[in-house]
């Protein structure tokens, strides 16, 4: 082999005295044209698109034969200080073509003009995106040569640091991991390395820790004088990464040659890697110089078949998907559904500017990896059913003439939510076991914060129900806390049935949504005149109204039923849970109508108490015990599914609808980042009709505006008519919107 690659070696030697004391421009330059010329051997089998990262400039190369589902990362080499985009993809191209897998390369800042951390955070910056665009962690890999396999370390201890996952696996060629050179091999392979001098290394260091200064045309990298304190900074694990805490490293497959000066940055790297249990594989070429894999020698060419090799062991070929028992709540809705009903809600954001669904479908592509719980679909085992993490993320699909159509359980089974996009609005509607209202609310906005990240390359804040899209879900978001915080003695469940709505109810399915837009200072401002919340201000003018359709539709008094609405309660506000399942229980206030006339001040007056007496932390211990105790039943554990379905639809036809005359569900103030308020003009909140009943309720509001969703699926708008009425003589303003159809 020393024979056949004498020729190139005895170039490059001669070379080094140039390459040594060249200008950093001349260098730059030279550098380019070797990317150039590599790009140019393979451009025959590669596709090239380019892609702006912020104010990064990338190139995202794809194989004509594409072999693996996984993608790399190339970081290159230049000592901090050469490279652009063109040499990048020299490299990477051949990585494209040879291991069969899609490239990405990154034009990072380079000093002396921007010192560290510029080019580290930009490669963060390039991590962040192929997470954005649905690659998960254990898809990635990150290859980097001389400079470039120091910053994949690099990269990879800052990961480690902000609490992310790590890539699926690390391949350096040559990787520069020691900036302060003390390695043994710096002096004893001096003569040995054809194209590197221990000189030209601390030049790029200092530009790349320091800068330089301009001295007529060259640039001079400025240099700490106080040794000591110079050690000590260029020993900063995410400078040098052979000084990190190395434990959660990813596999290594590190590439040295033997006569490289730099030979013991990997050596050193490699053991240090296995000392910390990590798993490391080095490769030290004899008789070869550094970064000698980017030169395609023939006789070398396993080096490829041994990258590739790695790449499979890394990158599975296809993803062990996560499974999960259902909440305490979910348990009973796969078995309550019905032909023609199914429990869904929907929550919708309503932008600035038309939705590109492309983006949209980027966006959810990476929000659903953040979100296992919810990413889900439904599957039927021997005693209960349990959710199963999706594949892949189900397309988007356009809007129906009207909200929470029927999702057919065979669609549930597939997906158990659908994203649908009208216009300027996204929505997302949720099959109910998966979630309640609060933590659909987290995904939505956490799905448009994505968008508007993609669309507009704006960072909204993680806060405010927002997710770090990037960050690995926490186990508390998945539990089901019901289990945890259920009391030791359970409540009854006795309660008198409430009053029905009724109508002709729609023969093809039509859900007719009719919003109700106030101003939320006018709702609050009379909900402190009257001592008492929001929610119980609302929920007694509800009950005015259903009150009145009662006196028009039951005419006879003895006839009359209490009238009550079920309104959830986030338990999370009393009991500390992070989860993002379901967690409410209910509150049913009401009146008697039997019992005499009741005006607004009184009804007003029995709600707020009502609430009071049923929301306390004993009182919701003792409901959840009533329902876990159940599940807990050893007997009951055992019994086949089909035959818990069957029981379950009788306790739920039974208790489940028959003691209110709807819900009433209140999201409360929706609160967010001035960076989303800017792109989101509305959000909306409906809950599907109930199984048995036409109506159900649910408001929130956003920015100074309460949207309260009335949905029925009869003809006649008896209730809203009412709301309209009540609303009308309380004096609060209001505007109306429906999606009423005309009669045929």
């Amino acid at each position: 082999m020393k024979n056949k690659n004498s020729l190139l070696r005895s170039q490059l030697q001669l070379l080094k005295p140039f390459i040594s004391s060249c200008s950093l421009s001349t260098a730059r330059r030279g550098q380019d044209k070797i990317g150039d010329l590599m790009v140019s051997l393979h451009k025959n089998y590669v596709d090239t698109e380019y892609v702006s990262v912020g104010e990064i400039s990338c190139a995202m190369l794809t194989p004509k034969d594409e072999l693996s589902t996984g993608i790399i990362l190339y970081l290159h080499g230049g000592g901090y200080t050469s490279g652009n985009l063109s040499y990048a993809k020299g490299f990477g191209a051949t990585l494209a073509a040879k291991c069969g897998i899609r490239v990405f390369c990154v034009e990072y800042r380079l000093a002396p003009e921007y010192i560290y951390p510029a080019a580290l955070d930009d490669c963060l910056e390039a991590y962040g995106y192929l997470l954005s665009n649905g690659y998960d962690p254990s898809q990635i890999i990150i290859c980097g040569e001389s400079a470039g396999g120091g910053l994949a370390y690099a990269l990879c201890e800052k990961l480690h640091d902000k609490g992310r996952t790590m890539p699926a696996g690390i391949i350096a060629i040559s990787p520069w991991t020691d900036l302060t050179l003390s390695g043994e091999s710096y002096k004893t392979n001096e003569k040995n390395d054809p194209s590197m001098t221990k000189e030209r290394l601390a030049y790029f260091a200092n530009c790349y820790m320091y800068g330089a200064k301009r001295e007529g045309k060259k640039l001079h990298p400025i240099v700490n004088e106080d040794e000591a304190e110079d050690k000590r900074i260029k020993s900063d694990p995410r400078v040098s990464p052979l000084f990190a805490e190395l434990e959660k490293m990813p596999p290594s497959l590190i590439f040295a040659g033997g006569d490289e000066i730099m030979l013991d940055d990997s050596v050193r790297m490699h053991n240090a890697l296995l000392e910390s249990g990590c798993e490391s594989h080095l490769i030290v070429r004899e008789d070869m110089w550094h970064a000698y894999v980017l030169y395609g020698i023939k006789e070398n060419e396993d080096d490829f078949y041994k990258m590739s090799k790695f790449i499979k062991h890394c990158v599975p070929a296809q993803k062990k998907l996560r499974w999960m028992m259902l909440d305490n709540a979910a348990k009973i809705f796969p078995a309550a559904r019905r032909r023609n009903w199914s429990n869904v809600f929907r929550l919708s954001a309503t932008l600035t500017e038309p939705i590109d669904r492309a983006l949209m479908q980027t966006a959810l592509d990476v929000t659903v990896r953040r979100f296992p719980s919810i990413a889900v679909r439904v599957k039927t085992g021997m005693f209960w059913y349990f959710f199963e993490e999706i594949p892949y993320t189900q397309p988007i699909i356009d809007e129906k003439p009207y909200p929470l159509s029927r999702m057919p359980f065979d669609d549930i089974r597939k997906c158990a939510f659908r994203v649908i996009i009208y216009k300027n609005r996204v929505a997302v509607e949720f099959f109910h076991a998966l979630t309640d209202g609060n933590g659909g609310l987290i995904f939505l906005k956490t799905l448009v914060a994505e968008y508007i990240y993609q669309k507009y390359s704006v960072k909204v804040p993680v806060g405010d129900g927002i997710f770090d899209r990037l960050e690995e879900p926490m186990e508390e978001e998945m539990e089901d806390s019901f289990l945890k915080y259920a009391g030791d003695h359970p409540a009854s469940r006795a309660a008198t049935d409430a009053y029905k709505l009724t109508g002709t109810r729609v023969e093809d399915g039509f859900r007719t949504n009719t919003t109700f837009i106030m101003d939320s200072a006018d709702v609050i401002r009379a909900a402190k005149e009257k001592g008492i919340t929001v929610t119980a201000y609302l929920a007694s003018m509800l009950i005015v109204a259903a009150s009145r359709v009662q006196e028009k539709n039951v005419a006879s008094k003895r006839r009359h039923k209490p009238i009550k609405v079920l309104i959830p309660v986030n338990l999370r506000k009393m009991f500390p849970s992070r989860t993002l399942r379901n967690f409410v229980l209910y509150s049913t206030p009401g009146i008697d109508p039997r019992l005499g006339q009741y005006c607004f001040d009184e009804i007003c007056e029995i709600v707020h108490h009502q609430m009071k007496l049923e929301i306390t932390e004993k009182n919701l211990a003792a409901m959840m015990a009533t329902n876990v105790n159940s599940e807990k039943n050893k007997i009951l554990r055992c019994v086949p599914l089909f035959i818990k379905n069957v029981v379950m639809k009788l306790i739920f036809d039974a208790v489940g609808e028959r003691k209110s005359c709807f819900s009433f569900s209140n999201l409360g103030a929706v609160n967010v980042p001035e960076e989303f308020s800017r792109y989101v003009d509305r959000i909306d909140f409906v809950i599907g009709t109930q199984a048995s009943a036409p109506y159900n309720t649910a408001i929130l509001s956003y920015k100074g505006k309460m949207y309260l969703n009335v949905i029925r699926n009869i003809e006649e708008p008896k209730l809203e008519y009412e709301i309209h009425e009540a609303l009308r003589e309380l004096s609060i303003p209001h505007v109306v919107e429906s999606n009423t159809r005309e009669r045929r």
